[in-house]
């Protein structure tokens, strides 16, 4: 590898993009998984109702499942799209976390009381996965490659030229 500036190529591949803005594509990563998985969930429950949606619903005892079924529904699709866009981020992450521990509730704990821990595990793995990426972006916000940091970045611009005058 040719050497550029006293580091290798190959060095300053490895290490100077993920040190410059490494955050920000940390934080870019998990809004895309969260979001289109959420994204992809939510459309599904309308597409497949039988297995996904209001049957689904009635078969794991959620009340007035005719209603709760689209809502949720509803919820996955906008939520997952704020996430992916990183607008309200934070606002965004809570109804996905309340979604997915009502999933767990629901359709997880039976498993872990009629089949064991491990059977459990491996069916919750998403639910904790989305779980854990919501309650990250809950806590991180949509970092600043998200409309919610274009917002930052503007309003404070907006604040410096009013500074000025």
């Amino acid at each position: 590898m040719e050497k550029e500036n006293g580091k290798s190529s190959l060095n300053k591949f490895i290490h100077t993009p993920w040190l410059c803005n490494g955050l920000d594509r940390a934080i870019f990563a998990v809004r895309l998984m969260v979001g289109c998985v959420f994204l992809s969930e939510g459309i599904q429950k309308f597409l497949f109702s039988e297995s996904l949606g209001v049957s689904r619903f009635i078969k794991i005892g959620i009340p007035v499942p005719e209603v709760m079924a689209p809502f949720v529904g509803v919820v996955e699709i906008v939520c997952g799209v704020l996430v992916l866009i990183g607008l309200i981020t934070r606002l965004a992450a809570i109804p996905l976390i309340i979604d997915m521990l009502v999933a767990i509730s629901t359709t997880k704990i039976p498993i872990l009381l009629e089949k064991g821990f491990w059977a459990m595990a491996h069916e919750a793995r998403t639910d904790w996965s989305m779980i854990l990426g919501s309650l990250f972006l809950l806590i991180v916000g949509g970092g600043s490659w998200s409309l919610d940091g274009l917002i930052v970045k503007r309003g404070g611009e907006r604040n410096q030229e009013v500074n000025k005058t």
